[in-house]
């Protein structure tokens, strides 16, 4: 019993190895097309430039990432990863990228458990909900509009599921306001 406990263990374990390093790598290669979704024209090593930063943001500290985008070695645009915690189903892992100018390049999902056939319609392969945040601004919409059309704002929601994009709107204005009042560095 002892010695196939053990072998069980082994396997388990070799198991377990194998899949992290899969998951890492699916992982990365999401997010470099995530990043591609939002950006394309960079000339520099974004993965390797990219650096850290613990903020307060959507009322949690967190870590951040943050990807400059560059041409002839001059920033125009950040791409920052960052965590909303208040979806449906919990914690919503987002990037969004910032021009220069304070506008939106867009927003993507990176990773969520919001309800399939619900929530789901976050994420491009489901509907270009998502796409409606590219080139706004806190310049060029009022803050008080920052809601979904139920709360009075400009943006849809989804019938039956008005809780997550509630999340992402709020999500888009909270990062869009962080920056415009704290430098980028």
């Amino acid at each position: 019993m002892l010695i196939f406990m053990l072998i069980c263990v082994f396997f388990v374990s070799l198991a377990e190895k194998t899949t992290k390093a899969k998951i890492e790598i699916n992982e990365q290669e999401l997010l470099i097309k995530r990043l591609n979704e939002i950006v394309s024209n960079y000339d520099n090593p974004i993965l390797d430039d990219k650096f850290y930063k613990t903020i307060d943001l959507h009322g949690i500290e967190q870590m951040i990432t943050i990807f400059p985008a560059k041409t002839n070695n001059t920033v125009f645009a950040h791409l920052v990863e960052h965590t909303y915690p208040n979806g449906y189903n919990g914690n919503i892992r987002l990037l969004t990228g910032i021009n220069v100018d304070g506008s939106l390049l867009g927003v993507r999902v990176v990773n969520h458990k919001e309800t399939p056939g619900l929530g789901d319609k976050i994420e491009t392969r489901k509907s270009n909900w998502i796409k409606s945040f590219t080139g706004l601004s806190l310049k060029n919409t009022e803050r008080s509009k920052w809601k979904v059309k139920r709360d009075g704002g400009i943006f849809d929601q989804f019938t039956g599921a008005t809780i997550t994009p509630r999340a992402i709107v709020s999500s888009a204005y909270q990062i869009l306001d962080y920056f415009s009042k704290n430098e980028i560095k």
